[in-house]
Formats: C-alpha cells, structure tokens, sequence
C-alpha cells in the first residue's frame, strides 16, 4: 500500500467515524448513519479527484473505501451512546480527519506534478469540503464557518508546511507527516484554548 493510499483509508475512516456522530447527534436510522458517514467519508477526496480530472474518482476505482465507511458507521450505531459528550467526540474526530485528509489530498496534487497553488487549495479541499456536506445534511452550522475558528486556515497551514518541506531531502511520506502534523495542531489549539484569527469588526462611518 502507497503511503497515499494509505491516508486515503485513514481519513476515510475518522471521517466516517465523525459522520456517523454527527448522525447519532440528529438522531437517524441506519441508513441515515451509513449515507452520512459515506457522504463525510469520501466527499472530499471525490471534489479533489474530479478537479484534478483524474482517471478514476478514488472510491469508484477501489468500492472498499464505500464499504469501510458502511462499516464504521454501523459500529458506531451501536456505541455512539457511550460517549459523554457525543458533539466533543465529533470535534476532535473531525480535527484528526482534517489532517489526515488534507495532507491526502495535497498529496495527491503534488505526486501528479500541480503547481503549489494547487497543492495548496487541493489540500485545503479534500479537507474541508466532506465535513462542509455532513453539517449541511446534518443542519448543523458548518464548522468551516464557527466564528473566529481555526479550520480552513489550519487546513492551508498544512499544505504550506508540506510544500516547504518538499525543498529538503527528506522521503515524501515524512512530508506528509509535517503536513498533517501542523494542521492538527492549529485545529486542536483553537478547540482546546480558543486560538483564532482575528475577525472584522465593523465601525461607524466617518462624517
């Protein structure tokens, strides 16, 4: 196994895993729990493969991913009652599925020769774009929008790390490590001690 495919399976399943609380959050049947944790699972990885025009969108090439996440989503119909604070759960799973799948899919743009704007923006893609569709669905506000949260900019973070560590001699697959590394760490300080951007503030206009 590639070590892109292999972050394409890891994201699949944290995101799934996320989907699926999301899922339990608004109360849905089985069904319901597999589509949202397919729809989170793959959505990303589905607008960054048609971007790139690839041969094959990832999860149409290989049905196993599909079913990974039916499989995941069933798991957690059965346990989701056990975490205390199922909305805390989903955060933290989202913020691991995050870097996971945005340095899969900056990955992925750099194997196929893209320009660093488009490394960039695909990582940001991959990343965002399945948790955006759960929320939706979800009627949830998605978290790409929470006022003053780290979430797209800790997700271009990422992709910039990696395409700075691609000047070194170092494997690629440790790339792909400092990318997901840094992403996870600017989402997880903005939900465990409130780092942020600063936001606009508008002001009386001047006489």
């Amino acid at each position: 196994m590639t070590p892109l495919a292999a972050l394409d399976y890891a994201s699949v399943i944290v995101f799934a895993i996320s989907g699926a609380l999301a899922a339990s959050r608004a109360q849905l049947d089985l069904v319901g729990f597999a589509f949202v944790a397919c729809l989170t699972a793959v959505g990303g990885g589905t607008l960054r493969d048609l971007l790139l025009n690839r041969e094959a969108v990832f999860w149409v090439a290989d049905p196993t991913y599909i079913v990974i996440a039916c499989l995941v989503s069933a798991v957690v119909f059965f346990t989701a009652h056990l975490f205390e604070s199922r909305q805390k759960a989903l955060l933290w799973a989202d913020a691991v599925a995050l870097s996971v799948a945005v340095a899969a899919g900056a990955g992925v743009a750099l194997k196929l020769g893209q320009p660093p704007v488009i490394v960039a923006l695909m990582g940001v893609a991959t990343g965002c774009f399945g948790g955006m569709m759960r929320d939706v669905v979800c009627n949830e506000v998605p978290l790409i929008l929470k006022h003053g949260e780290l979430y797209a900019s800790a997700a271009l973070a990422g992709p910039l790390a990696l395409l700075l560590a691609s000047q070194f001699e170092i494997p690629r697959f440790f790339e792909f490590i400092i990318c997901a590394i840094v992403t996870f760490i600017l989402r997880a300080g903005s939900l465990a001690w409130g780092w942020s951007l600063p936001v606009y503030k508008s002001r009386p206009p001047k006489n």
